[in-house]
């Protein structure tokens, strides 16, 4: 199986951190997002899908 390393998501953020829980202010940071509709290109890896999957209510993802 091969893997094609130059995939690349876009991410944005859409929903404000105020009032969400600890782990999920961290992960957004994590992404490099700090505000709404702040934007991060990153590689696309099975921990990054991760990281999206729990904060998916707050973030928009483009291929």
């Amino acid at each position: 199986m091969t893997k094609d390393n130059n995939k690349k998501l876009s991410v944005k953020l859409v929903k404000s951190l105020i009032g969400k829980k600890n782990e999920h202010r961290r992960i957004i940071a994590g992404l490099g997002l700090k505000r709404i509709n702040s934007i991060a290109i990153l590689q696309d890896s099975p921990s990054i899908r991760g990281m999206i999957n729990k904060v998916s209510y707050m973030v928009k993802v483009e291929q």
